[in-house]
């Protein structure tokens, strides 16, 4: 009896352990996952008025079906904040490459199953019917997009597949990832995939090209229709004889006789040309319908491969801690991306294999970066988490970024400037980041050349005399744009086409900036300089005038006629006026500037609204004006910073914007809408002719 009860207890504990574990079964993020995005839907859904999305949404949505002349007639959806999806809940997105695949996966959860399924209808082809399997169903929107969901539930996945190619230039042979995972019936190659010997030449085939052209000629009617007359008389020669007419020695253009072709005369505007309709040639129809039908299978079974283990799954996602672990919970979008994976890995890592010092290359790319994006009030918000996978590389990186502070560069900071760009790093540090980086390369091709190079620098560079030309601490100030005439020399033709120079002038906008760094090592900088106002080759354009040497371009045609250098107090200057070394005085906002800019690594800051107003003169049409009024009156501030936090380097960038909106995200919307409306008017007012 005993004997009995054990049994069943063990039978009973077993049965409840595989329950358990079915139940709590995620499913993983796919291993090539090379990118990963959370978004907020509980934070961002508070700050998207659909009252202006809803409508933009409709108009775009009908402008495409319009093009579609398989969904012409369709009508958009009336209300995009009402799809079924819960837009309040978190979504997950991810993509993933190989050698042959890219895909982006997208999931989200439901809370109204009938009004999706309404969504998904409206948005389907006509006539295309939906799969149903076990847990799920699923349909293709296109040949590359599929949506799957359940009750709760839906993923939209978009599957990109082309077959790999022989690679000539790699001696390995290439293999399909994808067919990895394709049954055997997806799996066969089909012949148009197939490498064939050389063709004779197929007069059907060249005639199709030929009409391709045609097609990409129609967007420049006046200038092409010489051509198009061609490339038709072309076409009937072909159609007539199977080959092109012999050439005449000294001739440079096909000759035909007047009855050899007739030719029809292009369509007199553009409207008749897109409606020209031409007969396409069968077999070539055939043999692209079948690439397209054998891609379908294998983008088809993939889909339905990640379906399956998601659905069989229990609908949550298992992402590992590395790709979380500069998530903030507060953060309104979350984005992960795997550079070494994106770099060295699939098509890019092909490409890589083929330059030279690949291993450099693959080390130098091997990190990942963490983005946190924030829509607030009054300004949008991006943090950067930069980590290289090499503990090494990022210690010696890190160490780069711990500088000294240089006031003296700070007091150029003024209230006028449009921006400014600050360095504080340790300049005698990058060695040793470089120097880690060719470190541990393996089997390279050229390890122990680059070993070899690496301790000779050691022994013959003074790594410390070399810090001291230029520590690492710089700035560069943007203080204006200024309007200049220049004279420049342009080609019109005449009736015959015979070319002739024409003189004129146009105005460019020059900026008025100051470069500075740091120096402890003043005589060599005059050194420098003094060697460009003595040497023969030089002297033509570089001159001294007191304690300033200068640049003169003698044409005085460009944007940078004239520079001046000097070297004083440590500083090393590069300006395009002399009053620009001078300090000038702060408010209490650039003493904030001048700061920070010494407090941090890397920082800076642009006043793009100033920055818009100097380039006024390069707007020359009317969207283009309207569009430079619009972004003046509604454009903000940029500010960045780059420091050292934990094992990683975070880079914070803020765009301040003008309160005229909901929020920074409505800002960036309303911002978008104007401008498309602006672009739109040409194309209302042409249609109105």
């Amino acid at each position: 009896m005993k004997s009995i009860l054990k049994k069943t207890q063990q039978i009973t504990l077993l049965l409840f352990g595989f329950v358990l574990a079915f139940a709590q079964q995620k499913m993983k993020i796919p291993n090539d996952a090379a990118f990963y995005m959370e978004i907020n839907g509980k934070q961002l859904n508070k700050k998207i008025n659909w009252d202006k999305f809803n409508p933009f949404l409709k108009e775009i949505t009908q402008k495409k079906n319009k093009k579609d002349k398989d969904n012409k007639d369709k009508p958009s959806w009336n209300d995009f904040s009402k799809t079924g999806i819960k837009y309040d809940a978190t979504q997950y997105h991810y993509g993933t490459f190989n050698d042959s695949v890219q895909s982006y996966t997208a999931h989200f959860i439901l809370d109204n199953k009938e009004k999706f399924l309404e969504f998904i209808n409206s948005t389907k082809k006509k006539g295309l019917e939906i799969s149903k399997k076990n847990k799920y169903s699923y349909v293709d929107i296109d040949d590359d997009i599929f949506v799957a969901w359940n009750g709760d539930r839906a993923v939209l996945s978009v599957i990109n597949y082309n077959k790999p190619h022989k690679d000539d230039w790699a001696d390995e042979v290439v293999v399909d990832s994808a067919m990895a995972v394709v049954d055997s019936a997806a799996a066969v190659v089909d012949s148009a995939y197939a490498e064939e010997p050389e063709k004779p030449f197929d007069y059907k085939e060249e005639i199709q090209y030929l009409k391709e052209d045609i097609q990409s000629l129609k967007e420049n009617i006046k200038e092409n229709n010489t051509e198009i007359a061609k490339i038709q008389k072309d076409i009937k020669y072909l159609e007539k004889h199977h080959e092109y007419p012999k050439e005449k020695k000294g001739a440079t253009d096909t000759q035909y006789s007047e009855n050899e072709a007739e030719v029809a005369s292009p369509p007199e505007n553009e409207e008749d040309m897109e409606n020209e309709e031409y007969a396409v040639d069968s077999d070539y129809q055939k043999e692209m319908d079948s690439i397209r039908i054998e891609k379908f299978k294998v983008v088809k079974k993939l889909a339905e491969d990640s379906f399956d283990k998601y659905f069989n799954s229990n609908l949550e996602l298992e992402v590992p801690s590395q790709m979380l672990a500069f998530r903030d919970a507060n953060s309104d979008v979350f984005v992960y991306t795997d550079y070494g994976k994106i770099v060295n890995e699939g098509i890019y890592g092909r490409t890589m294999k083929r330059l030279e010092f690949t291993q450099f290359l693959q080390k130098a790319y091997n990190s990942n970066s963490s983005y946190n994006l924030y829509f607030d009030k009054d300004k949008v918000k991006l943090v950067n988490n930069y980590q290289h996978k090499d503990a090494n590389v990022q210690k010696s990186v890190a160490d780069v970024y711990k500088g000294k502070k240089n006031k003296k560069l700070t007091a150029l900071i003024n209230d006028k400037s449009i921006g400014y760009y600050a360095v504080n790093i340790n300049g005698a540090k990058s060695f040793d980041m470089i120097y880690s980086l060719f470190k541990d390369l393996g089997d390279a091709e050229y390890q122990k050349e680059v070993e070899l190079m690496m301790e000779t620098m050691k022994i013959v560079l003074d790594e410390e005399a070399i810090a001291k030309i230029a520590p690492g601490n710089g700035i560069f100030v943007l203080n204006e744009l200024k309007s200049k005439k220049v004279d420049y020399t342009d080609y019109d033709y005449d009736e015959d086409y015979n070319e002739k120079e024409v003189k004129k002038t146009k105005d460019i906008m020059v900026p008025n900036f100051v470069f500075a760094f740091a120096t402890e090592n003043e005589g060599y900088w005059n050194r420098v300089f003094n060697l460009l106002i003595t040497n023969k080759n030089t002297a033509k354009n570089f001159t001294k005038n007191g304690e300033f040497y200068s640049f003169k371009d003698k044409k005085d045609s460009g944007y940078l006629d004239q520079l001046f250098f000097t070297v004083k107090d440590g500083i090393v200057y590069l300006t395009t006026s002399t009053d620009n070394i001078i300090p000038k005085d702060q408010s209490e906002i650039s003493k904030k500037w001048a700061k920070e800019s010494a407090k941090y690594p890397l920082s800076g800051r642009l006043n793009i609204q100033k920055l818009l107003v100097g380039m006024e003169k390069e707007f020359k049409s009317t969207s283009e004006k309207k569009t430079l009024d619009l972004l003046r009156k509604n454009i903000g501030e940029v500010y960045y910073k780059t420091e050292v936090k934990g094992e990683s380097i975070e880079t914070e960038m803020d765009y301040n914007i003008k309160d005229l909106s909901e929020n920074s995200l409505m800002y960036f919307f309303d911002l978008f809408d104007d401008i498309y409306k602006i672009m739109e008017e040409p194309e209302k007012t042409l249609k109105t002719l």
